[in-house]
């Protein structure tokens, strides 16, 4: 099913526990009580790839920290299945909500390889057909510093909180790079209520922006 413009999907992205998997199963669950109409069909939700990638290709998180190669090579694995999830959701559904998206890989190849890997990722097809999507999106990040740090074994963590939020401004930073929009959900604002409430505004004004652009064409 292709996308429909007017309907902005939602990518929840930003450092490491900062709520985000919570967040997307909070928005899933109120999803009945969003859109204004309900021509727009229920969204597919995208869970986090990076894990299954991580599992499937037998990679860890200490490769990201410990080989540059390595850590490139998973980056654009996570890319690639990113891309490829995006494309299944669309096939059941004309829009999506994402854990994670295809932008973050990108982050932490910047981060953890250099510079001329982000360059270099920026050249995959998955990228391409990742950042259309995206610039026609709600992207929200989730400022890190919130009291939910915990290591599951699996994700990679922070050594210390200067680590961690400068996680979050890589994200922001390389956000204003690429030109993509997108809103930040405050490390304030803990109340999970408050915080779909606020993605949902930021989704309708999103959403409102799209048909004051056609109306003025």
């Amino acid at each position: 099913m292709p996308s429909d413009a007017n309907i902005p999907n939602i990518y929840i992205i930003g450092p490491q526990s900062t709520g985000k998997t919570t967040l997307v199963k909070k928005l899933k669950s109120e999803l009945d009580y969003w859109p204004a109409d309900t021509s727009i069909g229920t969204p597919q939700i995208i869970s986090e790839v990076a894990r299954s990638v991580l599992a499937k290709h037998k990679f860890s998180a200490k490769d990201i920290t410990s080989s540059t190669s390595r850590c490139l090579a998973l980056q654009k694995l996570i890319l690639g299945a990113q891309a490829s999830a995006e494309k299944e959701a669309l096939r059941n559904s004309s829009w999506f909500i994402s854990d994670r998206s295809g932008f973050d890989p990108l982050v932490y190849a910047k981060r953890y390889v250099s510079t001329d890997a982000v360059v270099e990722m920026q050249l995959e097809p998955a990228w391409m057909e990742v950042k259309a999507r995206m610039a026609n999106s709600l992207i929200v990040v989730c400022e890190a510093g919130t009291p939910w740090l915990m290591d599951d074994g699996v994700r990679l963590m922070p050594g210390s909180e200067d680590e961690w939020m400068q996680v979050f401004r890589d994200f922001c930073g390389l956000l204003n790079d690429v030109g993509f929009e997108y809103s930040v959900v405050p490390r304030t604002m803990l109340d999970l209520e408050k915080r779909t409430e606020f993605i949902r505004a930021r989704w309708v004004e999103r959403r409102q922006s799209f048909y004051r652009g056609q109306a003025m064409m």
